[in-house]
């Protein structure tokens, strides 16, 4: 436990420090009127908790343990449908260490994700926005079973678009803005790469035996999720934004069940600015 409790320290200590440079337009800062679409948001997360890693190809047990995770994002106003259309860049990285319940062996995994995608606004009103769109999302990693001699490791490659909807809550305590925001991405139609059961990457790239390793997915063969949770809170100059990512995805392909089940624990800063060549003006509202 103490051993997590540092990590954690540690990567607060490392989000403060990066964010020592001030914001070109922080959250709380009052300014004239500029338009919503030269309006950006960009954070930078970092991360720790669970996972729950199933593989068949490698082993039919369950492996568990810790994951580490960082999230980058931006989020910017575009001049679409009036302005009411902005676009969402999100890049995940994270590595887990695992081990069997029996004790008798570790899987190291690691996997990136990167999405691109445009979400349509909905101001219900003054405190609350809700925003739906697609993403295009391409993810690649590996699992690496340390007991295994024969197929040791499991390349992870596949690209979905994904359905995408965003609640965005701004609200004061004591004067105090804050803001919770809760998005939900869901994969629909994608390509992903897997090889048979029991068939090696030996007879893939060695033997040229490519047959069925580029499989179609959708919800059918891959029900799967992202979702994130984030409280932004203001500290000094800055915004402070702690949250929650769930990472529930899982395929059966070829006849291989595969399945990585992420809670974890996220912190980080948020970095709101606008695109302005007159360094004077600022603008009132922040849209997100």
């Amino acid at each position: 436990m103490k051993r997590y409790l540092f990590i954690i320290m540690g990567m607060i200590y490392c989000t403060a420090f990066s964010a020592q440079e001030k914001d070109s337009v922080s959250l709380h800062t009052e300014i004239d009127s500029l338009s919503e679409n030269q309006f950006v948001m960009r954070s930078t997360l970092y991360g720790i908790g669970y996972t729950n890693i199933l593989d068949t190809y490698l082993s039919p047990m369950e492996y568990t343990g810790v994951e580490g995770r960082i999230l980058h994002e931006r989020m910017r106003m575009t001049k679409l449908f009036d302005g009411n259309v902005s676009t969402q860049s999100m890049l995940q990285a994270n590595i887990a260490y695992t081990e069997n319940k029996s004790a008798t062996g570790n899987e190291i995994s690691g996997l990136v994700n990167w999405n691109y995608g445009l979400h349509y606004h909905f101001k219900l009103n003054e405190h609350l926005r809700i925003l739906t769109g697609a993403l295009g999302e391409i993810n690649g990693g590996f699992i690496y079973n340390t007991r295994n001699s024969n197929n040791p490791a499991q390349a992870k490659a596949y690209i979905n678009v994904s359905a995408s909807a965003m609640a965005i809550y701004k609200f004061r305590i004591k004067n105090i803005p804050f803001q919770i925001r809760y998005q939900v991405n869901v994969p629909f139609i994608g390509v992903m790469f897997s090889p048979n059961y029991q068939q090696s990457y030996y007879e893939i790239f060695t033997l040229g035996n490519h047959h069925g390793i580029v499989n179609f997915t959708s919800l059918h063969n891959q029900p799967s999720l992202r979702q994130f949770l984030t409280l932004d809170i203001p500290v000094s100059w800055s915004t402070l934004r702690i949250g929650y990512v769930g990472d529930f995805q899982q395929s059966k392909v070829n006849n291989i069940r595969c399945h990585t089940y992420s809670n974890v624990f996220m912190i980080g800063f948020v970095k709101n600015f606008y695109l302005i060549k007159n360094k004077d003006k600022i603008q009132k509202k922040i849209p997100f």
